[in-house]
C-alpha cells in the first residue's frame, strides 16, 4: 500500500546542539533521516562537531540543499568548494567545513544526518 509522510522541522524529532555555533534538527521518516543544520557565524566542523564525532575529519556523506548563508568545505586531499543559497551539494566523507561571513548557513541534509553531531 502506498503511503505518504510529512514532518516539520519546527517540531523536529530531535535537536542536536553543536559544541558551539548552531544545531542540527532531525526528523525521522520511515525511509530515512533528514536534518536541517543551522551553522552560525564562527561555526567550524573541526571545532564544533569534531569533539562529538571523535574523528579527525567529518566522516558523514552529505547530500544537501543550501537554504541560506555560505559554507566552505575542504576535503582531506586539500580541494575546496564554497556553497551558497540554492546550491545542491554532495560532500563525501573526509572533510572539514566552516561558515563563511556573518550570515547563518542553513542546509537541509538528506543523506548524512542519521548520526551527525550525535553524542
Amino acid at each position: 500500500m502506498a503511503t505518504a509522510e510529512a514532518k516539520n522541522f519546527e517540531r523536529s524529532d530531535e535537536t542536536r546542539p553543536f559544541v558551539g555555533h548552531g544545531k542540527m534538527d532531525i526528523v525521522q521518516l520511515t525511509d530515512g533521516t533528514v536534518g536541517k543544520g543551522v551553522f552560525e557565524p564562527g561555526w567550524r566542523w573541526s571545532q564544533d562537531v569534531k569533539p562529538l564525532a571523535k574523528t579527525d575529519s567529518c566522516q558523514a556523506r552529505h547530500l544537501g540543499y543550501v537554504l541560506s548563508g555560505r559554507m566552505r568545505v575542504r576535503m582531506d586531499d586539500g580541494s575546496e568548494v564554497e556553497v551558497g543559497p540554492g546550491d545542491v551539494v554532495k560532500i563525501d566523507p573526509g572533510h572539514d567545513a566552516w561558515t563563511v561571513g556573518d550570515e547563518v548557513c542553513v542546509m537541509v541534509d538528506f543523506a548524512g544526518a542519521a548520526h551527525y553531531a550525535q553524542k
